[in-house]
Order: structure tokens, then C-alpha cells, then sequence
């Protein structure tokens, strides 16, 4: 489900007419997060580490109206839920997009995005996700500890959706740190919202709930 914001009453009027004009709204951050906590628990359950930061992920940015406007034909709507449309690695060294839907029960979510998996695994090629516009892009590079990143990007598509990717976790000071890039419409959000959904992300990661992902 979606609604229209009403533009001409919206907070944020002025700032979507200005960026909307631009040939490249999008502006990205990259940020170091603390996933120490959740990396034991992903060990201590025997679950995946990256369907577990990946959920939480998801779950910090529905927390967050912002991550959730899109822009379709000019116009900006709401969604109720934002899902993953997320790239899975193969072990060839090739990639293609799945779609996951986001679940709170991380159980109900983890089985449902495992199946995705093993279907684009068994596969060849991009498989490109049929998913909509209420999704975030992700993007995992397990390989690299990066400090900054850029997307490649089609100007003639009026893309809306935002991009958060995910670095090589390092061993920092007894903790374990990543990398985490994310990429926002600057016409729907501002470094503001993107700080919310960072605070978020990292009280979720802080939160080892075990109970919870058996």
C-alpha cells in the first residue's frame, strides 16, 4: 500500500522542486558501523551473518519515513514497507538481483530470502527483480574495506529507490567494524534522515536478541 504526499503542503516542498531539477539528485555517505554484537549472534545461532545485518538493515530503514517516498511520474508517495532488491553473489564471481521481502520476524524473513537465493545462485545472468519501486538496492562486496563508493547510474531513469552497500568486516580494537555506503535521493531526504537511519541501524546491531532470530 502507498499514498501521495501532497507536494504544495509538504514540509519539504521547496528542497524537492530545487533537487528534482538536477541532473544527479543522489548523494551518498559512507560510515563505519559497530557489528560485534550481531556478527556473535549470527555465530551463536548458526544463522547467516549477511541475512541477519541485512534485516536489520531493513528493519532500521522502515523506522524511517523517509526511506520510504518514492518518486513516480513527478509525483511523491509513501509506502507502507520498503523491501530488499539485493545483489547475491555466485561462487564464479558473478552476481545476479533478488527480490526479498521484509518480514519483522527475522526467522520468517531468513526463509523466505534463503529460497531467493538458491534460486539466483542456480542461475545464470542479472535476473533482474521484478520488485517495484518500494525497495532499497543493496549490494554486498564482502572483499573490500572501502571509504567511499559511487553507483553507476542511468540519467534517462528517474530513479528514486535508495542504495546501501555493504563493505569487508575488519577487526578494529577487539570490535567488528564495516563499512556500510548509502545512497539517497536528495529530493526525498537530506543528511539528517540519513543519520536517523544510521543511529538505527547501529542500536539494532548493538541488540543481540536471540530469542528472537532461533
Amino acid at each position: 500500500m502507498k499514498e501521495k504526499i501532497d507536494i504544495n503542503t509538504w514540509i519539504r516542498k521547496d528542497h524537492f522542486k530545487f533537487f528534482s531539477a538536477f541532473e544527479e539528485p543522489f548523494f551518498g555517505v559512507t560510515v563505519d558501523v559497530d557489528c560485534t554484537a550481531t556478527y556473535q549472534e549470527a555465530k551463536e545461532n548458526n544463522v547467516s551473518f549477511f541475512l541477519l545485518y541485512l534485516h536489520k538493515s531493513l528493519a532500521a530503514a522502515n523506522q524511517i519515513d523517509a526511506f520510504s517516498y518514492r518518486i513516480i511520474d513527478g509525483e511523491v508517495w509513501k509506502y507502507d514497507v520498503v523491501h530488499a532488491a539485493a545483489t547475491i553473489n555466485r561462487p564464479n564471481g558473478t552476481f545476479g538481483f533478488g527480490y526479498m521481502d521484509y518480514h519483522e520476524d527475522f526467522e520468517e524473513f531468513k526463509i523466505e530470502a534463503n529460497k531467493e537465493i538458491e534460486k539466483v545462485q542456480a542461475t545464470t545472468g542479472l535476473i533482474p527483480s521484478a520488485s517495484g519501486e518500494n525497495v532499497i538496492h543493496y549490494s554486498a562486496l564482502p572483499w573490500l574495506n572501502f571509504t567511499s563508493m559511487s553507483h553507476a547510474r542511468k540519467f534517462s531513469f528517474a530513479d528514486s529507490c535508495p542504495k546501501i552497500s555493504f563493505g569487508k568486516v575488519r577487526d578494529e580494537n577487539g570490535k567488528k567494524i564495516m563499512p556500510v555506503s548509502i545512497h539517497v535521493n536528495h529530493a526525498l531526504m537530506d543528511g539528517y534522515h540519513v543519520a536517523q537511519f544510521v543511529d538505527a541501524y547501529q542500536e539494532l546491531l548493538n541488540r543481540k536478541e536471540v530469542n528472537h532470530y532461533v
